[in-house]
């Protein structure tokens, strides 16, 4: 490392999530030992984090905040408060931040955009149109036919996808989402697809202008139903590496053939890229084709690949503040393997229940602090990991909690991420489903086949 990094840095995680609370329990591990805040947080963030009760797109707070508490580096986990320029804002108060510009989100902030770019840059994706107007997206769906993708155009929390089986259903979604409003403003321009088919992956790169170095491929399970049936959510479970790609070869190939033109692309309309780009790949016969762009750590891909990081998170974002990350070293435990399963609240994903009391393994109704490994003595060091035998273990990230005086209550429709660790997917999926039938809540709802069968 070609640069400096003070000791007990203050540190500021933005978001309220499991991404988040995974993010701030990496950060904890640095030697660097930082001195961790999070805006909003949840009661698994309270573990690792000071948390700071300010919304998460509140720019002007957060800035004031990190004036006054002399914050070092700000790591921004969602989309929401990229798309309004936070980074923006801190880079021109003088403060480091983790993340793109609001310029750079546009990549996931508009699919249109988004898809104008790559058929620019010649990026391979799904032919595609862009449509105000309801009929006429209807109209063109019935001259495609079906299968045929209908996306929101904006921000839709994961939720704004809807890949039809039959005509009816894809002019359903158009109706739903331009003239029901199901999606609000991020609905009133639709993005109509063409069905690619293939095996879907998640690969994500940390970018700045010195370097593009990817991570592990991973692989989310969208679908609310097993089999992969039902609506979309924001993602069900996911898992590391990949048994059906070469990681490397698969890395290479997208950063040459998808990545570097598209920040090629960026680069003509004189937008940099820093931060983490997420590309969505379906993996055809003629190659990998771009689902779609998220322009920070997927949700929950991060509870799966940030597990298996064996570099320092809190060096990587700082020195991709800093335009440094080709002066890092970035390894991986390749020897392992993780699978994570999301606990969501019954009547996710269109209207779930909150209130309901939670009982975590070992501290009924409390947020778990530390480690729990019988060969450790149930020694507590870091928050949420609570299980298992030698070599394998569980890690519970808080989502959509929230603390009732001694009581763990549901607060949201992903309520908590259980990641599994192991030597082998089959292990890690083994410990995953251990931790996550330790959890119980009321209407408590999981896919049971994450990672099956492999």
């Amino acid at each position: 490392m070609a640069f400096e990094i003070p000791n007990k840095p203050r540190v500021l995680v933005v978001g309220s999530g499991a991404r988040e609370h995974v993010l701030a329990w990496k950060l904890a591990q640095s030697p660097h030992r930082p001195e961790l805040f999070a805006a909003p947080g949840n009661p698994g963030l309270a573990q690792v984090a000071e948390c700071v009760p300010l919304a998460a797109d509140d720019v002007d707070g957060l800035v004031s905040f990190c004036r006054t508490h002399a914050i070092e580096l700000v790591v921004v986990g969602p989309e929401q408060p990229l798309s309004v320029g936070l980074v923006d804002a801190l880079t021109q108060a003088g403060i480091r931040a983790f993340g793109p510009t609001e310029a750079a989100a546009q990549l996931e902030t508009s699919k249109a955009f988004a898809k104008s770019l790559m058929q620019k840059a010649g990026v391979p994706t799904a032919a595609h149109r862009t449509f105000t107007d309801a009929k006429a997206a209807k109209a063109y769906i019935r001259e495609q036919g079906a299968p045929i993708v209908v996306k929101a155009d904006g921000l839709a929390a994961g939720k704004g996808v809807t890949v039809a089986k039959t005509v009816a259903e894809a002019c359903r979604a158009v109706d739903e989402m331009m003239e029901g409003g199901r999606f609000g403003a991020a609905g009133r321009r639709v993005v109509v697809e063409s069905f690619l088919a293939g095996r879907e992956a998640s690969l994500m790169f940390f970018i700045d202008e010195s370097a593009v170095v990817p991570m592990i491929p991973a692989r989310d399970h969208k679908r609310i139903g097993e089999g992969d049936t039902g609506p979309n959510t924001g993602g069900m479970g996911a898992y590391a590496p990949l048994p059906d790609a070469d990681s490397r070869a698969l890395a290479e190939e997208v950063e040459r053939r998808i990545v570097r033109p598209t920040l090629d692309g960026l680069a003509k309309q004189g937008i940099q890229y820093r931060g983490v780009l997420y590309v969505g790949l379906m993996l055809t016969a003629e190659g990998p084709q771009v689902v779609e762009f998220n322009v920070r750590f997927g949700d929950p891909e991060a509870e799966v690949v940030l597990p298996l990081l064996a570099s320092d998170l809190l060096e990587i974002a700082w020195a991709v503040s800093e335009g440094r990350l080709a002066d890092t070293n970035i390894a991986w435990h390749s020897e392992q393997a993780a699978v994570c399963v999301v606990l969501a609240a019954a009547g996710y994903p269109d209207s779930p229940r909150k209130g309901d009391v939670i009982e975590l393994p070992g501290a009924a109704g409390r947020p778990r602090a530390g480690v729990l490994d019988a060969s450790a003595n149930a020694e507590t060091t870091l928050a949420g990991l609570v299980g298992a035998s030698a070599g394998v273990s569980y890690t519970i990230f808080h989502a959509g909690t929230r603390q009732d005086g001694d009581t763990l209550k549901t607060a949201g429709g992903r309520v908590l991420t259980v990641t599994g660790v192991g030597k082998t997917l089959a292990e890690a999926r083994d410990a995953a489903y251990a931790g996550a039938d330790g959890v119980q809540f009321a209407g408590k709802y999981l896919r049971r086949d994450i990672a099956r069968g492999l």
